[in-house]
């Protein structure tokens, strides 16, 4: 299982599975796995499609880690204090608005401007998956600042999943949901001894039953697997995310990538692609990188003159870079977006598809160009034996 924990590991499947799901659309073998994509599943009284169980149940485990993750940032990790979080919080915000921007020039008077939220996002798996591949002997401070805007980047998104991709919530619903978080963080705290099983089991149950309330509240239920890591116990946790990452890695998130990279490429001329596509297209690589460096440089004036000198501004760029490639939660954020219009949507999803691609190639450069020199200028440091396998 150690393998499947490797960021590198994560990165390649991801991209492989997206890459499989797109070719595999466009072959005769297409028309049959939307089909299957398409086909409906009942549990119970619960009925969705296989595309829908993925990308509204399966995913939510994947924001479950992610939540955990951001809460252990915030009590212990990079962002515990306003002094370490002021900096990637404004490269982060900074790395939202200019991508929204540009993206909504493109699409101005086009009726396709609820698209916004698309090029905002980051996909911190892939990220440090490319920075571990060609960043042999980096210090770890600028792994840390990436995990730490990206951390925040997917703090954005879920506040944008919740706010701008709910119509008409049942608040009761909501509310009978956030008495199970409720009960499911102080269920956490029980986890001790031989109290371990009956008490995991229930949990299990009391999470099924938020996940059910927050979906059928008509909020997307990835908030749901958000609430649930946020009130959850910080040690069990801890070993929580651990048991599942490797399901994660291995299974959920290349699932959800397969299925939204299931799409068949229009055939149309690039002047007949719609402004949504463009708007994307550019967005993520160009936006992602302008927007985080000019926000990392902004924010370095709130660092003293000495840490300001240990990220320069090529590490700045490198970050933004790597900030561009959206994957798993702009892919959502498509879905979500343009769920009435299936050609737009197909369009979205090549969309970012190729300008994470752009950032994946962009990205990879940069970082070996950006090792090589912190390895010419500081020879007598020996890189660090990496982790991953």
């Amino acid at each position: 299982m150690s393998i499947i924990r490797s960021e590198r590991t994560a990165a390649g499947l991801l991209l492989g599975a997206a890459a499989l799901g797109l070719l595999l659309a466009n072959t005769a073998a297409g028309p049959a796995l939307l089909d299957l994509q398409h086909a409906t599943i009942g549990i119970g009284g619960l009925r969705m499609s296989v595309g829908h169980w993925i990308s509204d149940g399966l995913l939510a485990i994947f924001f479950f880690i992610v939540a955990v993750e951001l809460k252990h940032e915030l009590v212990a990790g990079e962002l515990n204090s306003v002094k370490k979080a002021v900096h990637p919080a404004i490269a982060a915000v900074a790395g939202v608005i200019v991508p929204a921007g540009i993206y909504l020039a493109f699409t101005a008077g086009s009726g396709l401007e609820q698209g916004w939220p698309i090029p905002t996002a980051t996909d911190i798996a892939f990220a440090l998956g490319v920075l571990a591949v060609f960043g042999r002997g980096l210090p770890n401070r600028l792994r840390v600042f990436l995990l730490a805007l990206a951390v925040l980047d997917d703090l954005i998104a879920i506040v944008i999943i919740a706010v701008f991709f709910t119509t008409d919530p049942n608040l009761v619903e909501l509310v009978l949901a956030a008495v199970a978080v409720a009960a499911f963080g102080l269920l956490s705290r029980l986890l001790k001894g031989r109290m371990r099983v009956p008490v995991g089991v229930l949990m299990v149950l009391v999470a099924c039953l938020a996940w059910w309330l927050v979906w059928d509240s008509g909020v997307h239920a990835t908030i749901a697997g958000v609430a649930l890591g946020l009130v959850m116990a910080r040690r069990p946790a801890g070993r929580v995310t651990h048991a599942i990452e490797p399901w994660s890695n291995g299974l959920i998130l290349p699932l959800f990538a397969f299925s939204a990279a299931l799409v068949a490429i229009p055939q149309v001329s690039p002047s007949q692609l719609q402004p949504a596509f463009w708007g994307i297209l550019v967005a993520l690589p160009v936006g992602k990188v302008i927007g985080i460096t000019l926000g990392g440089w902004l924010g370095s004036f709130t660092r003293s003159k000495a840490e300001r000198a240990k990220i320069p501004l090529f590490g700045l760029v490198t970050i933004g870079v790597l900030g561009g490639i959206g994957f798993t939660v702009s892919l959502l954020m498509n879905e979500l977006a343009f769920a009435g219009d299936e050609l737009v949507r197909a369009e979205g999803t090549l969309a970012v598809l190729l300008g994470s691609a752009v950032s994946i190639v962009a990205a990879g450069f940069c970082v070996t160009v950006l090792a090589r020199r912190y390895r010419a200028q500081h020879p007598h440091r020996q890189p660090q034996p990496s982790r991953q396998p």
